[in-house]
């Protein structure tokens, strides 16, 4: 693990939680995406060092809305960047972790892969790299 890359919030009102994050942060989102593979729109901002990632689901049968459902609003991932997802996952794989999904295309230009949260102290763990 080579870093925290972001904390992932699910929102329901993404102007709302950007006007929210702009001003707690000091500074406004720099990027908006859609990641149609996750039905998600995501914004990003700065955070010293690491990124806060909001997400408000594109979808309602995706896993943002189904999260939003279930618990509401609030923190849904813990992401670390790492220099070889591939080599990272094989590790934690041979340790007994499960993968939920990944690795795949995610946001921001990074292979993406999730570990299951009954395995990581009830935290939902994306892993990504560049490639």
């Amino acid at each position: 693990m080579k870093k925290l890359e972001h904390i992932g919030i699910a929102v329901e009102d993404l102007e709302a939680a950007e006007k929210i994050f702009g001003e707690v942060l000091g500074s406004p989102s720099y990027k908006r995406e859609e990641v149609m593979g996750e039905a998600v729109l995501t914004s990003f901002f700065e955070a010293g060092g690491a990124k806060v990632e909001l997400l408000v689901p594109t979808s309602e049968d995706s896993a943002i809305a189904k999260h939003l459902k279930q618990r509401g609003p609030g923190l849904h991932h813990v992401a670390f960047y790492v220099d070889d997802l591939d080599a990272e996952l094989a590790r934690l794989i041979a340790k007994g972790y499960r993968v939920v999904t990944g690795p795949k295309p995610g946001a921001d230009n990074k292979r993406i892969a999730f570990l299951h949260p009954s395995d990581t102290a009830k935290v939902l763990v994306e892993l990504c790299s560049d490639s």
